[in-house]
């Protein structure tokens, strides 16, 4: 039975004053009263979602064939929890944030809700519990009244861990680090950890009064409390990227380094973060996500000794929800429509068409025409020179025919300002040339460059407004960007200089506005905005 959490919220922080958070699971209440160990080892299965990002009613292609939506997901972990008694559901962060309207609208409680009623075990945070800061994330968490509506809203009735978050003022951690659950006798630690680089993807203002500490020491400075405790088998929650082929090599990434470095009795870590594929032995650790949006799940088996408690073997496959391979969970699906038809009338609203589909997808040069068409959207709300956006702030596609209010909020959820500034053309080419170190390729409409990635640091061969006119390094521009990208969001801390910001509508807003004044179906081709030349 659960350890009743004490919660004080302090400094706008609310620290766990009860911790660790130690639960245990039906298997042991039920038979370990009855069952004495055997010298056989027993099972325990573990499975996972990371970045589920509440994708409750979206449903995506995988191979040709359907994928995701969560009453899909509910009826795939609830097949495979049937087939083994000790089963554990985990969730490895960004279960929220960025999410479909469905649930965004409504504070995400919907996503939560249904994580509650498929009876998760544990979760750690990711980056996008933070999207509307620390309070709503421990609201969201413990429970508490809507902003929005006033209703009081229960929480999860699962535990949140997290170890390498802690309030600047104590370097306490702002939730439990760890988690023990008893199964047969063994307990089993779980430790959460979220990425470090939270603090240059979120607005400065979420994570106030917070730090993000180093994932490897927070994962062994717990696990050696853990195994004073007699704990023998250690998983890590880390919402950390990775990824691997499909048989296990080339694996790399910032979990993979945890992997390396992490105290030897960590037996499993779950990752997440970069929406990935990975699962592979590092140092003898397990190593696994699945992808994102609930169109996989990882599903790990641990055989543990029951005379001394480690995992003598372990083993995983990530597996995909399709959608044609089994009938959606009906309690799950029945409160999906039920919150579907609170926001119909407004997700539903026919803003525009398109004659072809608008995608994220970047071509060799690393342009995208969605990223081209939101730009120009931008550009006409505040008739700047220059508008530019991160690839993040950009979270679906626009399918072809007609476009409706909810497809728009799923392709920019976060509601953030726009802001106009100016900026010199060294900046603009210094912020250009920070791509390269952050992997992320800047999105813009109304000017051109062509880049050569065989050069140094500085990779811009030319840079012109788009007109052809060359951008000069001493003269202004103005130049609009969402709230994010203008605070230095992404690593691209260049922006956080410009001068005299002013202002704009909500990027959601500018982008639906735009949309309804096309006057004939959107048709956009990549307009060569940026060239690769070798």
């Amino acid at each position: 039975m659960r350890k009743r959490r004490n919660v004080v919220l302090s400094a706008g922080l609310a620290v766990l004053l009860t911790f660790p958070f130690t639960s245990t699971t039906h298997a042991e209440t039920n038979h370990a009263a009855t069952t004495k160990a055997t010298p056989h080892p027993f099972e325990v299965q573990l499975l996972g979602v990371n970045d589920f990002h509440g994708q409750l009613d979206v449903t995506r292609k995988v191979n040709g064939r359907s994928v995701g939506r969560a009453d899909y997901l509910a009826a795939y972990l609830k097949q495979q929890k049937a087939k083994v008694k000790d089963t554990l559901l985990l969730a490895v962060g960004d279960n929220v944030g960025a999410s479909a309207p469905v649930s965004a609208l409504m504070q995400d409680e919907p996503t939560i809700n249904i994580f509650n009623t498929l009876h998760f075990d544990v979760s750690t945070i990711g980056n996008h519990e933070f999207d509307h800061g620390v309070n709503e994330m421990i609201r969201q968490i413990y429970g508490g009244r809507n902003p929005n509506t006033g209703e009081f809203f229960k929480g999860a009735n699962y535990p949140y861990i997290c170890a390498n978050v802690v309030t600047t003022k104590t370097k306490k951690p702002i939730l439990p680090p760890y988690l023990i659950k008893k199964v047969h006798g063994a307990k089993i630690g779980f430790i959460g950890v979220v990425t470090t680089e939270t603090p240059t993807i979120t607005m400065p203002s979420n994570v106030k009064n917070i730090e993000f500490t180093d994932e490897t020491e927070a994962i062994n400075k717990y696990a050696k409390e853990l195994k004073k405790q007699g704990v023998q088998t250690i998983v890590v929650l880390a919402h950390d990227p990775g990824t691997s082929a499909a048989d296990g090599s080339n694996a790399n990434g910032r979990v993979y380094d945890i992997a390396q470095h992490t105290d030897p009795e960590v037996d499993v870590i779950f990752g997440g973060h970069n929406h990935a594929y990975m699962n592979t032995k590092v140092n003898g650790k397990l190593v696994v996500q699945a992808y994102s949006f609930g169109t996989a799940f990882d599903e790990v088996h641990l055989w543990i000794d029951p005379k001394t408690k480690d995992v003598v073997k372990s083993e995983a496959k990530i597996v995909n929800t399709y959608q044609d391979a089994i009938q959606p969970d009906p309690q799950v699906k029945q409160m999906i429509d039920e919150d579907e038809a609170k926001v119909a009338p407004l997700i539903n609203k026919v803003v525009g068409s398109a004659a072809t589909a608008l995608t994220q997808d970047q071509n060799a040069s690393g342009e995208s025409n969605l990223g081209d068409f939101i730009t120009d959207a931008q550009r006409a709300s505040t008739n700047a020179q220059i508008a530019i956006t991160n690839p993040g702030g950009i979270r679906a596609n626009i399918n072809s025919g007609e476009i409706t209010w909810g497809e728009l909020f799923t392709v920019q959820p976060f509601n953030n300002q726009l802001i106009t500034m100016n900026l010199t053309g060294d900046q603009i080419r210094q912020a250009l040339n920070q791509q390269w170190a952050t992997g992320r390729m800047l999105q813009m409409s109304g000017m051109k460059y062509t880049w050569d990635s065989t050069l140094g640091t500085d990779k811009i061969v030319s840079l012109t407004l788009e007109d052809g006119t060359p951008i000069e390094p001493n003269q202004t521009y103005s130049v609009t960007m969402n709230s994010f990208l203008a605070s230095g969001g992404d690593g691209f801390t260049v922006f956080a200089s410009g001068q005299n910001p002013v202002t704009g509508q909500v990027d959601l807003d500018a982008l639906v506005d735009y949309v309804q004044k096309q006057t004939a179906p959107i048709n956009v081709t990549t307009g060569n905005r940026i060239q690769k030349i070798k």
